[in-house]
């Protein structure tokens, strides 16, 4: 009897072995990132370069260029200081969207008056960082390269890939976050 129980003792431990770690079916080396790195570097120069022939075209245009990463220019600026839209003010903004083009994507009628609350709510990454350089009543076009509006996405409706865009914005008011 003692040896059936040693004999289950010692089948049981050799059993019990632990599982052998699985190898990887293919180890990746970063060149897909390096190739998507490379294909972005080459679209934002194409980008560039197109946003750079238009203001080249329109030399009637003062542009800014925005540490950001986009250019701008006013059709209507107001001089005296006044408020910029801070976190959590509620801004009231009309605007349209256009391809470099100028062919209309969104109209002013199609997208109707906006209030956004400034950085609580999702809105393409140009826009809201040229919101913040606007005062109520200034009206701005912005030049926004594809990574600085829909991307890669898109907006899943009329915006397609990699489409830099042309946004005319006009702010209506501000209201101040108490």
């Amino acid at each position: 009897m003692k040896f059936i129980k040693l004999l289950v003792i010692i089948l049981l431990m050799v059993s019990c072995k632990t599982p052998e770690a699985r190898q990887p079916e293919r180890v990746q080396s970063g060149s897909f990132i390096k190739e998507s790195a490379e294909r972005n570097k080459k679209l934002n120069a194409k980008e560039h370069k197109r946003i750079e022939s238009i203001m080249a075209n329109h030399p009637e245009n003062d542009y800014v260029a925005s540490q950001n990463g986009f250019w701008y220019y006013y059709h209507n600026k107001l001089e005296k200081d006044t408020i910029t839209p801070q976190f959590g003010d509620v801004v009231n903004f009309d605007y349209n969207i256009k391809d470099l083009s100028g062919n209309t994507i969104y109209s002013k009628a199609e997208l109707g008056t906006t209030e956004y609350v400034m950085d609580k709510e999702e809105i393409f990454t140009g826009l809201r960082e040229g919101l913040k350089l606007m005062k109520p009543s200034e009206s701005v076009t912005f030049l926004f390269p594809s990574q600085k509006a829909y991307g890669y996405y898109g907006d899943q409706g009329k915006i397609g890939t990699n489409i830099p865009l042309m946004v005319d914005v006009t702010v209506n008011n501000i209201k101040q976050n108490q």
